[in-house]
């Protein structure tokens, strides 16, 4: 298959969302002079996980979102620290954490000088995405940055890569290739709007639900080349 577009996700696909989220919440935390522990972190990463999937299904605003997780985390642990505050805060520490995942600036570097045309697809919070790859190494390799904030559209649905083809020019679907991480959002959105997806999961393969089907399946990020040939 010969693709022109590769329209990566950004959060756990190109960026190590894990070490920016870690250190965001530690420098925080630290700021507000609260007490921190490893038992917050992971609770912190259950009600954000949950909250975004209540925002890819349309259940939640991602204004709402930003501080409803802090609310929820400071109302099970006791702390006494204002949840709109705090979330400023934080967004603005996760702004300025721009670490990749290994490899992907390896691969970046390399599909860009092979003259694929690259973009991101995110739903990640605007104000934090463009800070981000704006320090990041690989921001002059792509064409476009897509915002679900901004385009009025989330992943999966289809209206989002409506507003992304559209802004690119509206090439062939048969052309592109989305690649990420998530399964409810890059590969339930690419697979709903009958583009060809790659699932990155780095180790074991998860079990996949019945309805979804990767065009391929990678383990690490250099694998893409062997799709790409």
């Amino acid at each position: 298959m010969s693709y022109q577009w590769l329209l990566f996700d950004a959060d756990g696909t190109l960026f190590d969302y894990d070490a920016a989220e870690a250190s965001a919440l530690r420098n925080a935390f630290r700021i507000e002079r609260l007490e921190f522990s490893s038992e917050i972190e992971s609770t912190y990463r259950l009600i954000n996980k949950q909250l975004w999937l209540a925002f890819e299904s349309g259940q939640i605003s991602s204004q709402d979102l930003r501080v409803e997780r802090f609310k929820q985390l400071f109302s099970q642990f006791k702390l006494e620290a204002d949840p709109n505050t705090f979330s400023r805060l934080y967004l603005g520490c996760l702004a300025q954490s721009s670490q990749l995942i290994e490899g992907a600036q390896e691969l970046i570097f390399q599909l860009r000088a092979q003259a694929f045309h690259l973009a991101i697809i995110t739903n990640g919070i605007a104000e934090v995405q463009r800070s981000r790859l704006a320090a990041s190494p690989i921001a002059s390799c792509f064409e476009g940055l897509f915002i679900s904030e901004e385009l009025g559209s989330v992943k999966p649905d289809p209206t989002f890569f409506d507003a992304v083809f559209s802004q690119l020019g509206n090439p062939e679907k048969s052309s592109a290739l989305v690649i990420g991480d998530s399964l409810s959002s890059d590969i339930r959105g690419g697979q709903n709007y009958q583009v060809d997806t790659c699932w990155y999961c780095p180790g074991e393969t998860k079990e996949l639900p019945e309805d979804l089907k990767p065009t391929y399946t990678i383990h690490q990020l250099a694998d893409l080349h062997n799709i790409l040939k």
